[in-house]
């Protein structure tokens, strides 16, 4: 028998078949080689567990089975053939161990990574793949776990079982498993540029702390949806909140390991700043009544579009009303639809500004994100509209009036007009809908999630937009023709806790 055994996996869930399996395997005294991919990923629909939760539970396992293991983290790389070999050169460099194919068994049932080692020349143990009748896999008793199904106790080691419950694991893996927010590598859309984020969060973080600021009260102040924690980035400098806790909350795992690395870099000179990579509508993050102000920047219509619509933004509401302390406040800036939402409307646009071919495409999404970039850019601003139309996560109706010229309701042509410049993220961003809720819906909504809505709350329009990307390609009338005022695109509000809520 070879002296090591090399057990390549994610590693959730360890089960009561792989004791059995690799104590067959080394029962001539093999030291297990555990390597842990994804092992810088957690939170996420395909990896759940952190690292060092994952790591916990090995080594519970081999002391329980008498097992001789080592554990590597293995770091996610971008898609690559060369994998195993990464792998190894990753185990050789952390442990100082060699491993061959003349000293080293490979125990897997995957067959893309089997191939990857048989390449090599290694020998390959099927695991559950050589049974059979296959037992259930690591994942798939996972997954019974998520459904709430609680035979996976049966399937699982005890040495995950206790971990499990030690830490709680078994809330956390449901949350993220089952959650329609997150995506499956933790963020909200794959499509998605964050390096354009990134550069985004870092322009506005100064004019958004500028609106908010004479609102935020010291204490225990959280950003949620922090992006890449600019903002908390100026709090950090606030004379006044030097004593307080500065806690960032992003889902986004590239957002949140930026967050992280600015940490590490010493960008922040409070001691007490925190990054979570969390989604509130999963669960309480914070204590009740412990949050003195929560801030949120560009979130909550993204949570409209990816969840519920208005039931996802009430619960939402409602868990950051309850974790937040009496006379504490709610500080929100998005986007916001127009007050007559659904007014008829004739909307003219520019069709000498680009390409105007006879119907939009319906492949975008197998495209490249250049290509796709590219292929907008060149469309007249009346030619986006159908390709946003045919693109947009939320289906909406315009009949024409004339080559130039469309009717529809006032909240789609304000969705179009304010998303038709966002090509760098398109097939992203059309799957957010930025009018879903007027200034009105949002005073109800926060009402019924226990708030006093602040003076200070108010729709606002932004004419910088209106002026510059708006007004020169578009304009909007009533039916008649009589032009009609650019309405809302913007709110704030400022909701507090009552002091004896």
């Amino acid at each position: 028998m070879a002296p090591f055994v090399l057990f390549p996996g994610r590693h959730h869930l360890l089960t009561r078949f792989q004791a059995d399996y690799l104590l067959r395997l080394a029962e001539d005294g093999s030291t297990i080689v555990w390597a842990v991919t994804s092992a810088n990923h957690e939170n996420t629909k395909r990896n759940p567990v952190p690292y060092h939760r994952r790591e916990a539970a090995i080594e519970r396992f081999s002391v329980l089975t008498g097992l001789r293991s080592v554990v590597v983290p293995i770091f996610d790389t971008a898609p690559t053939d060369a994998f195993a070999e990464v792998t190894l050169k990753t185990i050789a460099v952390a442990t100082g161990l060699d491993l061959t194919p003349g000293n080293t068994l490979v125990a897997c049932s995957t067959p893309q990574v089997v191939k990857l080692y048989e390449r090599l020349g290694f020998p390959i143990a099927w695991a559950e793949a050589a049974l059979p009748v296959q037992p259930e896999r690591p994942w798939d008793v996972l997954l019974r776990l998520s459904q709430g199904d609680d035979t996976w106790r049966e399937l699982a080691h005890p040495a995950t079982i206790d971990v499990f419950e030690r830490y709680r694991l078994v809330d956390t893996v449901r949350t993220v498993i089952n959650d329609p927010i997150i995506g499956d590598e933790g963020g909200l859309t794959a499509t998605r540029d964050y390096r354009t984020y990134v550069e985004a969060f870092t322009v506005a973080a100064e004019r958004k702390w500028a609106a908010v600021r004479q609102y935020v009260q010291p204490g225990r102040i959280v950003d949620i949806g922090c992006g890449a924690g600019s903002v908390l980035e100026l709090a950090d400098r606030e004379p006044g909140l030097h004593e307080s806790d500065l806690i960032g909350v992003e889902i986004a795992r590239h957002l949140y390991q930026e967050c992280l690395h600015k940490k590490d870099q010493g960008v922040f000179r409070n001691a007490n700043v925190y990054f979570y990579q969390r989604n509130v509508l999963g669960g309480a993050i914070f204590d009740d009544r412990s949050v003195d102000t929560t801030l949120t920047f560009a979130l909550t219509h993204e949570i409209w579009s990816y969840g519920e619509r208005r039931a996802a933004v009430l619960q939402f509401a409602r868990r950051i009303f309850d974790h937040t302390a009496p006379g504490g406040v709610w500080i929100n800036s998005d986007v916001c639809g127009p007050g007559d939402r659904d007014r008829p409307v004739l909307l003219r646009l520019t069709r000498d500004d680009g390409a105007n071919p006879a119907t939009p495409r319906t492949d975008l999404a197998g495209l490249p994100p250049a290509e796709v970039k590219a292929y907008v850019e060149g469309l007249s601003t009346r030619a986006r509209l159908d390709q946003f139309a045919v693109d947009f996560a939320f289906p909406f109706s315009y009949d024409p009036v004339g080559d130039d010229t469309v009717r529809l309701d006032q909240a789609s042509a304000m969705d179009y007009l304010t998303r038709k410049d966002y090509t760098d993220n398109w097939l992203s961003e059309t799957q957010e809908q930025f009018c879903g809720l007027s200034f009105t819906d949002w005073t109800a909504l926060l009402t019924e999630a226990g708030f006093e809505i602040d003076p200070a709350s108010a729709p606002i329009r932004n004419d910088w937009v209106i002026d510059n990307r708006i007004a020169p390609v578009a304009a909007l009338t009533d039916l008649d023709g009589t032009p009609l005022p650019w309405p809302t695109t913007h709110l704030l509000t400022v909701a507090r806790r009552p002091h004896n809520g």
